[in-house]
C-alpha cells in the first residue's frame, strides 16, 4: 500500500495549487477584495490594493489560469470575480487562523483601532466584524458569494432589530443598503451601505461606543461592553 503522499491525487493537488497561488500578497489580497465586496475593474482592484494595473495584470492573469477568478469585459472594462463562490469560507477560515493570538506577533499588542474604528461611516476592526458574522449566522444577511457588491437580506432581520437598527424604516436612497467591505486589518468582511452607517449611529446614540480622539477611532463604553458581552459572545 502506497503512501498518504500521492501526486496523482485530484484532491491533494488541487489544494496544493490553491495554496501556491495564496502564497503572494498581491493575489491573496486580489481574492480577498472579489470573494467580499464583488465585481471589480482592473482600475477598481488596482487602486484598492495600491498596486500598478501592470504588476496586477500579470497575477490576475494566474489567478485566471488557476480558475479562482474570470473575467468578462464590458465595452472597455474588464470586470474580475471569483471563479467560485465558496471562495470566501476559504479565505475567511485562512483568516481566522492567522489572527489567533498564539500565532499573532509576540511585540504587537492589539490597539484601540484595532477593536472598533470607522471605515467611511461604518463600524471596522474587530467589532465591525463581530456583528457581520453575528447578521449572518441569525440570517439577517446571507453571505457574499462575490458575484455581486450587494449583500441581500436574509429572512430573519431581528438581528439588526437587536442592534437598534429597524431595516424596514431605513431609506436607502440611491446608496445600497448593504454592502461587505473587507475589513483592513481583520481580512474578513464589515457591514457597509446604509445599514452599516445605521449600525453605527445606533451603537452611538445608545452610548455603546463614543468617538476615540484618534482618526477614526470608536471607544467602547462600559455601557458597551456589557451589552456587546451577550450580543456578541464571541467579541
Amino acid at each position: 500500500m502506497g503512501g498518504l503522499v500521492d501526486a496523482g491525487n485530484a484532491v491533494q493537488g488541487a489544494i496544493v495549487e490553491l495554496t501556491r497561488e495564496l502564497a503572494d500578497p498581491v493575489r491573496l489580497t486580489a481574492l480577498q477584495v472579489l470573494a467580499a465586496e464583488g465585481p471589480h475593474t482592473m482600475v477598481q482592484l488596482a487602486d484598492a490594493l495600491g498596486v500598478t494595473a501592470p504588476r496586477l495584470g500579470n497575477h490576475l492573469a494566474r489567478l485566471r489560469a488557476a480558475g479562482l477568478v474570470t473575467v468578462e469585459h464590458t465595452g472597455r472594462h474588464a470586470v474580475y470575480r471569483v471563479g467560485r463562490e465558496d471562495l470566501l469560507g476559504v479565505l475567511t477560515a485562512l483568516a481566522h487562523y492567522a489572527g489567533k493570538e498564539e500565532i499573532a506577533p509576540p511585540d504587537r499588542a492589539e490597539s484601540g483601532a484595532d477593536l472598533a474604528h470607522t471605515c467611511y461611516d461604518h463600524t471596522a476592526g474587530r467589532l465591525g466584524v463581530s456583528v457581520f458574522a453575528l447578521l449572518v449566522s441569525r440570517g439577517a444577511l446571507r453571505p457574499p458569494d462575490g458575484s455581486t457588491p450587494d449583500v441581500a437580506l436574509g429572512d430573519d432581520l431581528s438581528a439588526f432589530e437587536d442592534l437598534g437598527v429597524s431595516p424596514s424604516e431605513v431609506d436607502p436612497g440611491r446608496r445600497r443598503p448593504a454592502t461587505a467591505c473587507l475589513d483592513r486589518t481583520h481580512r474578513v468582511p464589515h457591514l457597509g451601505g446604509v445599514l452599516g452607517h445605521e449600525v453605527l449611529e445606533a451603537f452611538l446614540s445608545g452610548g455603546l461606543v463614543r468617538r476615540g480622539r484618534e482618526d477614526r477611532e470608536l471607544r467602547i463604553t462600559p455601557r458597551g461592553r456589557r451589552r456587546f458581552a451577550v450580543l456578541l459572545p464571541g467579541f
